[in-house]
Order: structure tokens, then sequence, then C-alpha cells
């Protein structure tokens, strides 16, 4: 039984060009999906008034499109910190309600790195918070969609449980879970070691095991160096073992995009197209 072609979008602002005449190329690829920055620039959830997401809403229609997922929080913010922590709340709870006047009803964001053990003053903070973001999202209709990377699976279905609501969600970045290693490994002043890394953060199996809350993905793919340096790659370039992942996102049912996020190149939308005819190999 051949299996549904998956729905692929693009991270609009990795292409490099005018926002809008992006739009016009993700349509003319006959991709369905776009996913867009609200972290800053003209989509801010703290600038951007009603009027403006309607218009938003109808011009990405217009075109055929939807978004995928909105991005915020791209490494500024911690909530295992303390400091500016009612801030950045209050900032998430305006994402929220961005995500869902712009109808996808997704948030995509990294909060920060969650320690390995309860212990730690910051896993209050942590589970406090995303508390707080996910009852906002309830009453809003989001849900947040937590960047995966700094931890592996065990410690994201821990915080996952003890939240425990349907709007607390996770987009899975398999090829974060080889560039964070590999930082931590620096960080450590130790050689990279590829098993150990590849076994604690479980770059495939881990979407397996947490296939239940993953309702976005991103498709990102890296290596790491001889050196120990993590380096993202061209799609299917590097150590993701996309025909395998994306089975197992399929046994578990899943149904949303497959996000194209390209940070680096020297010519993204090339890079992005070839990512696209990758994508709908599998």
């Amino acid at each position: 039984m051949m299996s549904e072609p998956i729905k692929i979008a693009v991270m609009l602002g990795n292409l490099r060009m005018d926002l809008y005449e992006g739009m016009k190329l993700v349509a003319d690829w006959g991709v369905p999906g776009l996913h867009i920055s609200v972290d800053g620039g003209p989509w801010d959830a703290r600038t951007c008034e009603g009027p403006a997401r309607k218009e938003l809403v109808k011009h990405i229609r217009g075109l055929g499109l939807e978004i995928s997922a909105i991005s915020c929080w791209g490494g500024q913010v911690d909530l295992g910190e303390e400091e500016k922590w009612d801030e950045n709340i209050a900032w998430g709870k305006q994402v929220m309600e961005l995500a869902a006047d712009l109808e996808c009803g997704i948030w995509q964001g990294h909060c920060g790195i969650m320690p390995e053990h309860t212990t730690d003053p910051k896993w209050a903070r942590f589970l406090e918070g995303m508390q707080i973001l996910s009852r906002h999202g309830e009453k809003v209709g989001a849900k947040l969609a937590i960047e995966t990377g700094p931890e592996p699976a065990f410690v994201l279905r821990r915080l996952l449980d003890a939240v425990g609501s349907p709007n607390l969600c996770l987009n899975w970045d398999p090829a974060n879970m080889f560039l964070w290693p590999a930082k931590f490994a620096r960080d450590l002043g130790e050689p990279y070691n590829k098993l150990k890394w590849i076994e604690k953060f479980q770059p495939n199996e881990g979407a397996l095991a947490l296939g239940d809350k993953i309702i976005h993905t991103h498709a990102k793919d890296a290596l790491v160096l001889d050196d120990g340096t993590g380096k993202e790659v061209p799609l299917g370039e590097g150590w993701v073992d996309w025909p395998r992942y994306v089975g197992y996102l399929r046994e578990c049912g899943y149904d949303g995009y497959f996000a194209i996020e390209r940070e680096v190149g020297a010519n993204p939308a090339e890079d992005i197209k070839k990512a696209v005819d990758f994508l709908r190999t599998l």
C-alpha cells in the first residue's frame, strides 16, 4: 500500500528574499505550507494588530497556501531562568493568540535548556511556565510545539507528562539531535563520541517514542565533522536517516508538516528547492 505524500512547508525567512516574493516562489513550487517567523519583523506577536493578521491570512490563502506553524523564541528565551520570566510568559501568551488568529494554531519555539534533574531550580520554573502557557493555549485554541535539540527524549517526556496538557507538544528537529550534542561535547572539552550521543539523544527513535506529541517537524540535516564541530548540510547529505525517520512518524499516525529549514548556505533558495524535491521522494 502506497503511503500518502508528506506535507511540505518552507521556513519563509530562510529564502532570504522579500517575504511576499518568497510566498509566491513557494506557491510556484507547488508547496502548500509556510512556516513563518513572528520573532520581530512585520508579524511580531507584540506589534502585529488584528487587521494585519487578517490581511496576512487572506494573502496567504489567496496563493493557495496555509501556515504550518509560526516560529518564535529562536534561542533568546530560557524559561528556566528567573530573569525576565514574567515578561517572557506574557510574550508567550501573545504568541499563542497570534497562532490562533493566523489559523494554524501551532507555535514552534525554543524555550531554553531543560535540566535533566528535577532537583535543579530551573525545573520548577520550566514546569510552571509550560503549565501557564498550555492553559492559555487551551483557552485561545493554540498549541506550543517545543523545539527539540538540547534535551534527550526522556527529559521531554517527563515535562510533557508532568504538565499533562494536550496543548503542550513537540516540534521534532532530528538535525538538532546531532548539532546540540556536538556542542555539549565541545563544552565538556571531550572528543565527540558518535555512538554515545546518538544513544542518548535518539534522533530517529526518539521521534517514535514521542510520536504521540509531535505536531510539527523541521526538515533539516546535519552531521559532525572529524574535529567535533556540528554542521548543518543540505537535506539528504547528513546523518538523519530520512526514510527511517519519516517511517517512524507515519507509524505514529503523524499527518503534520515537514517544514524545510535551511539556516546556512550561499544559495538557500536553491538548497530549499532541492530539499522539496528530496522530500517528495519519501
